[in-house]
């Protein structure tokens, strides 16, 4: 797969796309990314990227036609079906999307400075903006890095154990199951027994069970991915609340 980001900062992704999961799958050529400097489109000997907003207000706005020209130079190397601009305003990111875009053979990043972008960037050059939270950064960079990486974890090749990926919360809808490792016992606190069972299914019933607990606690808007077979444990999960609060 292929990524182009547009950035005024290219630098900022030297690092990170050299390490751990994400810089095995650049280095293998599992997944290709390319950083691209909007001020290399620009016409004029000061390389300018952004002016004043029309209707006056504090800060500067990157302009259109410097990000069209930047997204035009990518013609021969990307489909541009999918150019995404990052910002606050954008639907919020999931893994569901990034199993989406995972399939696809390439994706271009947008990331936006200053008080952001022209609006007939959203209009006429991105086809979906794209939020990683509710809050507000300097930049589209960090957020660029965090899609990067989690599309990287749903190429083959990059994790080693499938199960990995398949077991992350969000990856199936709902949140993750609990895990332990070694020792056994933590200051009175002790692996839950079927853990080291041995007993294959039902530790696969608890895991889901668990999950589905992790869920209906504290994401229950989540509830809505859990499956039919699902039910029992979701009836499970109600009796034994509905017992802790009797006992209360």
């Amino acid at each position: 797969m292929r990524i182009d980001v547009l950035t005024l900062f290219p630098e900022f992704f030297d690092t990170p796309l050299k390490v751990g999961l994400l810089g095995k799958a650049v280095h293998e050529g599992i997944l290709t990314v390319a950083t691209h400097n909007y001020r290399d489109a620009t016409s004029d000997k000061h390389r300018t990227v952004d002016d004043t907003p029309y209707g006056g207000g504090a800060g500067m706005v990157m302009k259109v036609d410097v990000v069209a020209a930047a997204v035009d130079e990518l013609r021969a190397v990307n489909s541009l079906e999918r150019v995404v601009l990052l910002t606050p305003k954008g639907a919020p990111l999931t893994q569901a999307k990034v199993r989406e875009w995972a399939q696809s053979p390439d994706l271009t990043l947008l990331c936006a400075r200053y008080e952001g972008m022209d609006e007939r960037v959203s209009e006429a050059i991105a086809t979906e903006e794209i939020s990683i939270g509710d809050y507000v950064l300097s930049g589209g960079e960090l957020p660029a890095l965090v899609i990067i990486e989690a599309i990287s974890r749903m190429l083959p090749g990059v994790v080693g154990d499938w199960e990995s990926v398949e077991t992350d919360s969000f990856y199936n809808g709902i949140l993750g199951p609990p895990q332990y490792t070694r020792p056994p016992v933590f200051n009175d606190r002790t692996v839950p027994e079927v853990l080291l069972s041995g007993n294959h299914a039902a530790i696969a019933r608890w895991r889901r069970k668990e999950a589905l607990r992790a869920t209906r606690t504290r994401r229950p808007d989540l509830l809505g991915h859990a499956t039919e077979s699902d039910n029992p444990l979701l009836a499970e999960l109600a009796r034994e609340e509905g017992e802790e609060e009797k006992g209360q």
